[in-house]
């Protein structure tokens, strides 16, 4: 079975108090909903149309359990934490075999 990958690309961050509140809640529910981070933050180096902002990338052992956990109650609690507080492009991507 394929692994999925969460990607988060921040494009702004308007209120970092919120991304920090949204942080709080968003990483414990995404470790129990089976995700284990590859890369939060650190250094970026962005081409072509990339944007160089905070990225993270999350690793989960299937499509589904990716999407189930982005879709969790705890998960939605998270974004209604983060609101308006940053501008993200997230996407749920399949692995190849």
């Amino acid at each position: 079975m394929a692994k999925a990958y969460w990607i988060s690309a921040y494009r702004s961050v308007s209120d970092p108090a919120k991304v920090a509140a949204y942080a709080e809640l968003a990483r414990p529910a995404i470790l129990a909903g089976g995700g284990r981070f590859l890369a939060r933050g650190g250094r970026i180096e962005a081409h072509e149309a990339g944007i160089a902002g905070r990225t993270v990338i999350i690793e989960f052992d299937s499509f589904a359990q990716a999407t189930a956990a982005y879709a969790s109650e705890a998960y939605q609690k998270a974004l209604v934490v983060l609101a308006d507080g940053a501008e993200r492009d997230v996407r749920i991507v399949e692995g190849v075999d």
